[in-house]
């Protein structure tokens, strides 16, 4: 098939990489010509060290490239989204799949990346989401992900073009769980790195990791979606990748914070796009529209904007009162 990915990042060129070697026919789109340039010459990704790209892969900054294409893959940061959907939208074939790989949710007004593109391009979309770093797919360590669409006939679409035998594609009619456990989750990241940078050791991190996707659980079907996502390869797979390794950004920053640094140098060091810090303000809003208490959620909106200090924080999430697990979680109706 012939497929554009839009966004040639670490995760837009992993996914590039997947697709050509399913025998795909693949345009990779850069923001900038410079960056296009700089990949057809180099055939690397500097977020990709080590791993080379095909030759064959066709490389613009050209937003009408999207013209022709039967598949349009939205890899790029939550931030240039509805920006970047706009931008291609004149060019898209009638009947083009659109799948979303972004995790994120709009800062300002809470929709999920599927709806802004939907919003922006008139088109149905589908949320691919998982335990996926870059770093592994660009190297073909297996991995296993979701394809999410109330529509099964464009899940398993998605499903039938990405999966291979290193990457396993499974299918869900859950596309509100799906794509906030990947947004919300870069927030439990975040925190179980603060957990690290303070050395409080893997029980915190695992208090704050379970807890965390608790909350997430909350919202979550407070909008809509079913409890099993949660427990599945987007909620749980993916609180988990991406709280315990060093691929996370969210991590790392969060490490960082612990260790006493302030966010925005934080941010800096880390060097490239910590979603967490943008999901913070976005769970922060979607919870108080729903009536959900997130606490955990609050703490880190507190810590990363208002300039609460991280220790009090989390000392104070220790102290609240008491209160009964299941119950308190949301999983199962009174």
């Amino acid at each position: 098939m012939k497929i554009a990915v839009i966004g040639s990042g670490g995760w837009g060129t992993a996914l590039a990489l997947l697709l050509h070697s399913n025998g795909h026919d693949i345009t990779l789109w850069s923001y900038s010509k410079e960056e296009s340039e700089n990949l057809r010459n180099t055939l690397e990704n500097p977020f990709l060290k080590g791993v080379p790209i095909p030759a064959d892969l066709y490389f613009t900054s050209d937003p009408a490239c999207v013209a022709g294409q039967q598949v349009i893959v939205m890899a790029t940061p939550s931030f240039a989204v509805r920006n970047t959907a706009r931008m291609v939208a004149p060019y898209l074939e009638p009947d083009v799949l659109l799948v979303s790989v972004t995790k994120g949710i709009e800062a300002k007004t809470g929709k999920r990346m599927s709806e802004i593109i939907a919003e922006e391009t008139g088109k149905a979309v589908t949320a691919l989401s998982g335990p996926s770093h870059a770093e592994e797919v660009g190297r073909g360590i297996p991995t296993g992900v979701v394809a999410a669409c109330p529509d099964a006939s464009m899940s398993h679409r998605v499903q039938d073009i990405f999966m291979n035998e290193r990457f396993r594609v499974y299918t869900s009619p859950d596309i509100v769980g799906v794509e906030l456990s990947g947004a919300l989750k870069n927030v439990i990241a975040l925190c179980a790195g603060v957990c690290d940078g303070m050395n409080f050791g893997d029980n915190t991190k695992a208090l704050m990791m379970t807890r965390g996707l608790t909350e997430v659980a909350r919202l979550g079907m407070a909008l809509g979606s079913r409890h099993e996502t949660f427990a599945g390869l987007a909620g749980v797979g993916d609180l988990i990748v991406t709280c315990t390794s060093m691929h996370s950004r969210n991590h790392r920053a969060g490490i960082l914070i612990g260790q006493g640094k302030d966010v925005e140098t934080a941010m800096r060091e880390v060097g490239s796009v910590v979603e967490g810090y943008y999901a913070a303000q976005s769970a922060k809003m979607l919870a108080e529209k729903v009536g959900v208490e997130m606490p955990i959620m609050t703490a880190t909106y507190q810590v990363l904007y208002e300039g609460r200090d991280v220790n009090e924080a989390v000392h104070e999430l220790l102290r609240r009162k008491k209160t009964h697990e299941i119950e308190d979680a949301g999983w199962v109706k009174a």
